[in-house]
């Protein structure tokens, strides 16, 4: 994985993009004098795009909600 800062990008972007297509490399994308990370460039085939399947409950067992004394009727809930 290359890190890369916009105006890096900007400048070199056909070359950013042959690299990724040729060798699959990542690219994280920084922006500003702290270089904080906000992107990151993939490969089409490693995309989000692609993979559609999700797991869900990952978070299971993570946190709770209780509420107590909720005193509403199921009417007054939907009327809301």
């Amino acid at each position: 994985m290359q890190f890369i800062s916009i105006g890096d990008l900007k400048t070199n972007f056909s070359s950013v993009l042959e690299q990724i297509k040729n060798s699959g490399e990542k690219f994280v994308i920084e922006y500003g004098k702290k270089h904080q990370k906000i992107a990151v460039i993939v490969p089409y085939d490693e995309s989000i795009v692609q993979n559609q399947s999700r797991e869900f409950g990952i978070c299971e067992n993570f946190a709770s909600v209780k509420i107590n004394n909720f005193d509403m009727s199921e009417e007054e809930l939907l009327e809301g």
